[in-house]
């Protein structure tokens, strides 16, 4: 998470906008702004699209529209965003698979890097690692255990294949030795039902895309942060539950296409950090484990370099490629 203050960036974010946001246009947002959640409805990223779909229309005096395109983790929605007009009309929300999905799909259609511009680093958050209540898992290490014992036995679920879920639970079979099976969804949803019912061992994902099933019909076996969240304090992390040299954290962000003004990505990222800032959309965002981060474009393009770095290489060890 380098490159990224954790805290009291909201308003800090809106005051270094309010030069270029003088600067823009009177004619933008000249109608509709429409918000592609790349994933299906009950996932985080649907999740944070709505929460912020309300105070977005009041601070910018237009309707929100929430479009859901899953398909390919994340690339399908994402794809019509970056091909489509640089008009400040369409933006995109981005899941941590965005920085890998080049390279497990050489055939993309589009480049993240060149197609698309950052405009903010909403939050972050640890995932967890978590199985069903009727599963007999108590630890993690008593999964690595069953995994050592037979397999291909032990199957985990994720949203996506090159998912940041997926990584670490490569990067976890990589360290532990074991091999399992991995099951992706399309997304936090589906994957969560899936869960419910026993079709799957492990479910993986961040405590907003599994929702209020922890705790419940999930039982947490470990967190993947560096770190225990504090939200989560009564859960170990991957180190703590005996596992060293694996942690991660799911992130979300906003995207715009390449073209659209300096003025506009900075005005559309004031509306979104004094979103953030209501009590409203943060206090769930919190409650469930996230830090919002609301981050400066510039900020957000480092951090997305970064990452991009770190798990692609994860990608090429593991051979991982798209299903």
């Amino acid at each position: 998470m380098s490159g990224i203050p954790r805290r009291g960036l909201v308003l800090g974010a809106a005051a270094l906008a309010a030069p270029a946001i003088a600067r823009a246009q009177p004619s933008w947002p000249n109608g509709p702004i429409r918000l592609v959640a790349p994933f299906p409805p009950g996932g985080s990223a649907d999740l944070i699209c709505r929460l912020v779909q309300a105070p977005l229309q009041a601070s910018l005096g237009v309707p929100i529209v929430i479009e859901n395109r899953p398909g390919a983790s994340g690339a399908l929605g994402t794809a019509v965003v970056a091909r489509g007009p640089a008009d400040g009309q369409s933006f995109v929300l981005v899941f941590d698979s965005h920085v890998v999905n080049p390279a497990l799909n050489p055939t993309l259609g589009f480049d993240p890097e060149k197609d698309l511009r950052a405009v903010m680093l909403v939050a972050t958050a640890p995932m967890l690692v978590t199985t069903p209540v009727a599963k007999p898992y108590r630890t993690l290490a008593e999964v690595v255990t069953a995994a050592k014992a037979g397999a291909d036995r032990i199957s985990f679920g994720t949203v996506g294949v090159g998912s940041l879920a997926h990584l670490t639970m490569e990067r976890l079979q990589q360290v532990t030795g074991t091999q399992m099976i991995h099951i992706p969804y399309r997304g936090g949803g589906p994957m969560s039902t899936a869960a419910m019912a026993g079709e799957i061992d492990l479910a993986v994902a961040s405590v907003v895309g599994l929702g209020g099933q922890v705790g419940t019909s999930l039982r947490p076996l470990a967190q993947s942060g560096a770190t225990r969240s504090p939200m989560r304090p009564d859960i170990p992390t991957i180190a703590e539950a005996g596992i060293p040299g694996v942690a991660s954290e799911a992130f979300w962000g906003f995207c715009a296409p390449s073209g659209v003004p300096d003025a506009v990505v900075a005005r559309f990222n004031a509306a979104l950090a004094s979103a953030l800032a209501a009590p409203a959309v943060r206090q769930p965002l919190e409650s469930q484990g996230c830090t919002v981060v609301a981050s400066s474009p510039e900020a957000f393009g480092r951090f997305l370099q970064e990452q991009a770095a770190i798990w692609t290489r994860v990608v090429r060890e593991r051979h991982i490629t798209a299903q």
